[in-house]
């Protein structure tokens, strides 16, 4: 992954902002720890490196192993059930409608 410099002032663009939005919308749909009825931010923490990562150009791949290591070492779950690979196919998806897979990043 190619780490964009300044990223504080990048995530806080405008587009980046609602990106954010629409990201926290799908990880909480996806909700693996099933808290999101009560919790609307418990996986904010996921967004910044999810849309630097996409921003950098990472495939369903990248993406996939980034919410496995996720579920496994940040939250201590189990992802056999949890679908981290059909997750990264949603965000690739919904990252590909937003425009934005072709810009560069820090650009």
């Amino acid at each position: 992954m190619t780490v964009v410099r300044g990223w504080q002032s990048w995530a806080m663009r405008p587009s980046n902002i609602s990106a954010a939005d629409d990201l926290r919308h799908l990880l909480n749909e996806w909700d693996p720890i099933g808290v999101t009825d009560d919790v609307q931010d418990e996986y904010d923490c996921m967004l910044a490196p999810l849309l630097l990562r996409l921003h950098s150009g990472a495939d369903r791949t990248e993406v996939g192993k980034f919410l496995q290591h996720e579920l496994e070492d940040h939250f201590g779950l189990d992802p056999l059930g949890l679908r981290p690979d059909a997750m990264a196919v949603r965000v690739i998806d919904w990252w590909t409608s937003t425009g934005q897979a072709g810009d560069v990043a820090g650009a």
